[in-house]
């Protein structure tokens, strides 16, 4: 009796083991996912009140969480089932990346709005309809962004058994999770530490000099955010382009896959941005 409780111990650890090298391999592929969905999330959690900062960040990583209940199990489903869903959906959230990408790059340049004069009541509803709309939009491009990190994390174990699938899938999907969104929490609240420093450090001390370089460097790590995680869109769609699709993987060999991808994120986002362009011009002629 003794014997076989001794040997299911056994056999957990053994699993263990495999879920833990299994899971550092996946990791280690979606290394650049992670980098693009830490700088893509960043950006869209911040720019907010010092006291909503936290609030809207705890509402974007549960809706990540959520993401995660939901692929993970589709994933290995659909994996068993239909397995070319997979890559039906990748290339369909390819396309969605690519037009937030270029959206936001065509928004900058050519439809900058002037800032109006509005009543304070009219701001602080405006504030947080824009705060739900922010969050809305962190959250569709996490669930995008999931799927490639799920899906990859899934390659790296198909020869394995269910078990060890489920496992290693679901220890990716949750390290990405808390580590994404653990060193975004630490990001957007640089300048709280800052200030805090600044109050509580002698002046012209080592921690007052910190103190201010964090509440400097903020601003700064924001507008950088913003441009990485616009590129970082672009990039995560063309690689979903390129690795998906054969003709797009073998055009033109010889060039950096880096610059091939952003090249093909682009042209798909610039098409996708004037096809909407077009469609809601002709929406809009149809309702005069």
């Amino acid at each position: 009796m003794a014997s076989g409780f001794f040997a299911i111990l056994d056999d957990i650890a053994v699993l263990m083991d495999d879920v833990a090298m299994a899971a550092k391999i996946a990791t280690k592929k979606t290394a650049g996912i992670l980098g693009d969905d830490l700088a893509v999330n960043a950006e869209k959690a911040t720019g907010f009140l010092s006291s909503r900062e936290i609030p809207v960040l705890w509402a974007i990583t549960k809706g990540s969480f959520i993401n995660k209940l939901i692929i993970v199990p589709v994933a290995l489903l659909l994996n068993i089932f239909f397995p070319v869903a997979i890559k039906v959906i990748l290339i369909l959230g390819g396309f969605y990346l690519a037009y937030e990408g270029v959206e936001k790059i065509v928004e900058y340049f050519f439809h900058q709005s002037k800032p109006v004069h509005k009543a304070a009541t009219e701001v602080i509803q405006d504030d947080m309809a824009a705060e739900r709309a922010k969050v809305k939009s962190a959250v569709t491009t996490d669930f995008i962004l999931s799927v490639e990190i799920v899906i990859i994390a899934l390659g790296t174990v198909l020869e394995s058994s269910m078990t060890l699938q489920i496992l290693t899938v679901s220890v990716v999907a949750l390290l990405a999770t808390i580590g994404v969104y653990g060193i975004v929490a630490l990001i957007v609240r640089m300048d709280d530490a800052g200030y805090r420093l600044i109050k509580y450090a002698k002046e012209k001390s080592i921690l007052s000099h910190v103190g201010n370089i964090l509440v400097k460097s903020l601003p700064v790590i924001i507008k950088l955010l913003s441009v990485v995680g616009t590129i970082a869109l672009i990039l995560v769609s063309g690689g979903i382009f390129a690795h998906n699709i054969a003709y797009l993987h073998d055009l033109y060999p010889a060039l950096n896959s880096m610059v091939k991808e952003f090249v093909i994120g682009l042209i798909a986002g610039l098409l996708l941005v004037a096809v909407m362009a077009f469609v809601k011009k002709i929406i809009s002629t149809f309702k005069k």
